[in-house]
C-alpha cells in the first residue's frame, strides 16, 4: 500500500473497529500505533514471571460479545476460544454471605428470594423483560441517538430506570445481596453512587452477563486484537507499530482520519487547525478516576469464605451498599478512601491456560484520583482478606502500577482514567464536544473515534465502528478521494 484512502491512529480496539469498517467499504486503510504492539488497553503479557499471563487492562470480554460491530466478525474462525465462568460475578459480604449472579434470570432470583423475599421477584421484573428482548437493546444502547430507536418500548425499559442513581435503584430492593449486585456493577462507571446515568451502567452489565457471562478470551485479551489484525489484514489493510504521530501532518495525504486518542491528544494533534471554541471543549473534557492496579501469580486458588465466590469469574469487593458509596464519593471528591471499592477478576478460573499447573492469575483495581501516584496495595489486600483470609500467603508474585504510571504506558489513560472520560450524563450522550455529531471534528475529514466518544469505555469498538460509518457516508455525499494537507 503506498497511498491510503484512510488513516487511523491507534491500534486499541475503536481504532482497529474503525479500520475494518473503512476496509469493508473498499478503502485503503493504514493504522498508525505508536506502541510496539496493537490493542491500546487490550494487551496481554507476562507482568509477574514466566508461564503467568496477565491483560494489561482489559480481561472480561461482555461487551464484545453483544456488541453490534464484534458481531459481524466470525471471532471463533480468527481465533478466539471465549471461556465462561460458572459464577458470572459475585458481591462478597461480611459473614460469608454473597450476592450471586448466573446467567439464568430465575436462578439468580430464587438465590436473593432466600435473601430477602420478593427481591427475586423484584429482579426478574427489572432484568426478565430485558434479557428476553436483549437482541432488541444492543443495537440502541451501544449505537447512534442520531436516528429514531429501532425499538423504542425496549430501549425505555433500559433507559427510564439507567437514568436513576444506582444508589437509588439498588435501594428499592431489601436484601444487602441484591444491592450490592446492582451496586458493584454500577460502580464500572467510576461515579460516585449517587450519580444520575449509574443505574445505566448496572443494567447493560448485568443484562450482559445474563446474556454472554462475562467471558474472557482463552490465552489473554491479546488474543482477540490478534483477530481483529487479522482480519484488517485479510481486507488489505495494514498496522504500522513503533510509529507515534504529533501532527495531523506527521500523516500522508488521505480523505479521512480517524483518531483513536483522547481529546488531550487530539488538540496536541491538530494543534492551530482547530476552532477556538472548538479547543476549549477538548481542553475542558473531564476523565474522571484513576486506577491503582495489581496482576498477581498466585500458589493456589483464592480461599473465598463463600463457595459461590471461588466460581465466579469476577467480584466487586467493598461491602455494603452504604459503603461502596461512601468509598466511590471519596474518590470524585479527590480524596483516597481506607475502604475502597475493589474489581477482581481472576481469571485463571475460566482459563487455566493462564498459569502454570495448579497455579493462577489475578488482578484487582481500585478507584483512586486523576493522577494519582499512591500505593493502594495494603488496601486492596485488606479487602480481599475481608472475604478470603489467607490470600496473601498465595501470593507468588505482584505487579502494580499507579495511576500515573497508566498514563506513561498508554497515553489514552489521562491520569490513570481507563474510560475515556467521566460518565456524565451529557458526556456519555455527546461526548467531549456538544455537537449534532459526536465523532466529527472542524477539520474536513479528520474524526474522532476513542472511548472519549459515545458509547464510552469498554471493548465494543462500536466507538470507531460509528464514527467510521459516518466518515463513509461523508465522503460519499462529497465524493471526494483524496485529501491534501
Amino acid at each position: 500500500m503506498t497511498t491510503p484512502d484512510a488513516v487511523v491512529v491507534g491500534a486499541g480496539p475503536n481504532g482497529l473497529a474503525a479500520a475494518i469498517t473503512l476496509a469493508r467499504d473498499g478503502q485503503a486503510v493504514r493504522v498508525y500505533e505508536a506502541a510496539p504492539t496493537p490493542g491500546g488497553g487490550c494487551r496481554t503479557a507476562e507482568l509477574t514471571g514466566p508461564g503467568y499471563s496477565h491483560d494489561v487492562c482489559s480481561t472480561v470480554q461482555a461487551l464484545a460479545v453483544v456488541s453490534p460491530f464484534f458481531r459481524t466478525l466470525d471471532l471463533e474462525s480468527l481465533g478466539v476460544r471465549l471461556r465462561r465462568p460458572e459464577v458470572v460475578y459475585a458481591h462478597p459480604l461480611d459473614g460469608g454471605r454473597a450476592g450471586v449472579l448466573h446467567a439464568s434470570v430465575e436462578e439468580t432470583a430464587a438465590g436473593l428470594d432466600e435473601a430477602h423475599p420478593g427481591d427475586g421477584k423484584a429482579w426478574s421484573r427489572l432484568l426478565g423483560p430485558l434479557v428476553r428482548n436483549n437482541e432488541q437493546l444492543w443495537p440502541d444502547a451501544l449505537g447512534s441517538l442520531r436516528r429514531i430507536p429501532r425499538h423504542p418500548v425496549t430501549l425505555a425499559r433500559f433507559g427510564l430506570p439507567g437514568l436513576l442513581p444506582v444508589s437509588t435503584l439498588a435501594r428499592t430492593f431489601g436484601s444487602d445481596e441484591a444491592r450490592g449486585l446492582l451496586a458493584g456493577a454500577g460502580a464500572h462507571s467510576m461515579r460516585k453512587l449517587e450519580a444520575p446515568l449509574t443505574s445505566a451502567f448496572a443494567l447493560a452489565l448485568i443484562v450482559a452477563g445474563h446474556v454472554a457471562e462475562w467471558p474472557v478470551v482463552e490465552g489473554g485479551s491479546g488474543v482477540l486484537v490478534d483477530a481483529m489484525v487479522a482480519e484488517l489484514t485479510r481486507l488489505g489493510g495494514e498496522v504500522v507499530c513503533d510509529h507515534p504521530v504529533r501532527s495531523l501532518r506527521d500523516l500522508p495525504p488521505a480523505a479521512t482520519t480517524l483518531l483513536d486518542v483522547t481529546p488531550y491528544q487530539l488538540l496536541d494533534i491538530a494543534g492551530d487547525d482547530l476552532p477556538s471554541a472548538y479547543a476549549a471543549s477538548l481542553r475542558g473534557h473531564d476523565y474522571g478516576p484513576g486506577v491503582f492496579k495489581i496482576d498477581y501469580a498466585l500458589s493456589g486458588p483464592v480461599p473465598w469464605t463463600n463457595p459461590d465466590c471461588r466460581r465466579a469469574g469476577t467480584l466487586h469487593l467493598g461491602g455494603s451498599l452504604d459503603e461502596l458509596s461512601l468509598s466511590e464519593a471519596e474518590v470524585e471528591a479527590g480524596r483516597h478512601p481506607d475502604a475502597p471499592y475493589v474489581l477482581v477478576v481472576q481469571g485463571t478460573v475460566m482459563d487455566p491456560t493462564r498459569a502454570p499447573a495448579g497455579h493462577h492469575t489475578l488482578w484487582a483495581y481500585c478507584h483512586v484520583p486523576n493522577g494519582s501516584d499512591r500505593d493502594m496495595t495494603a488496601e486492596i489486600e485488606r479487602q480481599i482478606e475481608r472475604s478470603a483470609p489467607g490470600f496473601r500467603d498465595l501470593v507468588v508474585a505482584r505487579a502494580t502500577r499507579t495511576a500515573t504510571e497508566y498514563h506513561r504506558y498508554n497515553e489514552n489513560n489521562v491520569g490513570g482514567a481507563i474510560n475515556g472520560g467521566l460518565a456524565s450524563l451529557f458526556g456519555t450522550l455527546l461526548g467531549p464536544v456538544p455537537q449534532w455529531s459526536r465523532y466529527a471534528t472542524p477539520i474536513d475529514g479528520v474524526y474522532l473515534c476513542s472511548a472519549a466518544t459515545p458509547p464510552g469505555g469498554g471493548v465494543h469498538g462500536m466507538s470507531g465502528y460509528l464514527a467510521a460509518s459516518e466518515a463513509i457516508r461523508a465522503r460519499r455525499r462529497s465524493g471526494r478521494r483524496a485529501l491534501a494537507r
